[in-house]
């Protein structure tokens, strides 16, 4: 696999996840999305705001400087200071845009060149795969909040309890083909 079509597949898995913390945010009222399990837990909104720090600390400049900015204000990314759903709407965006804008800048011509992150080397695909697994793993807190906050209104954002065998005849009643396994995950929605 090349780095272009690395790259195709990778942004393909962060639009997913993007897309399931926003499927999670859009079935929650603005006050669930500041509700703390106990102080010691994040909201939500805490979430939001620390992968929006990470994320433009990461991203920005992501080619030419370290991953890690000195503007970086880490602590208070752990704050729960969003005074609303629109505010933490606008730090989601900005944060996954900063992201894009940043993969849309590598190309075969730079997909060499070492990426610094607290002042250790990655590959792009390492810098880039470590990304992944952290944003994922926080969206997964989101959704899981989400679910619990939710409870019996919760609406599934993948193979509902119950579906997988008729999910599963589905997908193999089709032909193989090649695709990326989000493809049809998304279309699902």
């Amino acid at each position: 696999m090349n780095g272009l079509s690395y790259l195709e597949g990778i942004k393909k898995q962060f639009l997913y996840y993007k897309s399931l913390g926003e499927r999670t945010i859009d079935q929650l009222d603005e006050d669930m999305l500041f509700w703390q399990y106990n102080e010691e837990s994040n909201s939500i909104a805490i979430i939001v705001k620390h992968l929006w720090g990470n994320m433009k600390s990461r991203w920005t400049d992501f080619l030419t400087t370290d991953g890690e900015k000195e503007w970086r204000a880490r602590d208070q990314e752990f704050e729960n200071d969003i005074q609303s759903k629109e505010e933490l709407l606008e730090k989601w965006n900005e944060g996954w845009q900063c992201l894009f804008d940043a993969l849309d800048n590598v190309n075969d011509a730079n997909f060499d060149q070492p990426i610094y992150i607290r002042n250790i080397e990655h590959s792009i695909t390492e810098a880039i795969n470590r990304q992944l697994a952290h944003y994922s793993y926080h969206i997964g807190q989101i959704v899981f909040l989400g679910k619990m906050i939710c409870d019996q209104d919760w609406k599934s954002l993948s193979i509902a309890k119950g579906t997988s065998n008729s999910y599963n005849e589905k997908r193999f009643a089709q032909p193989r083909h090649k695709a990326h396994y989000t493809d049809k995950l998304m279309d699902d929605e």
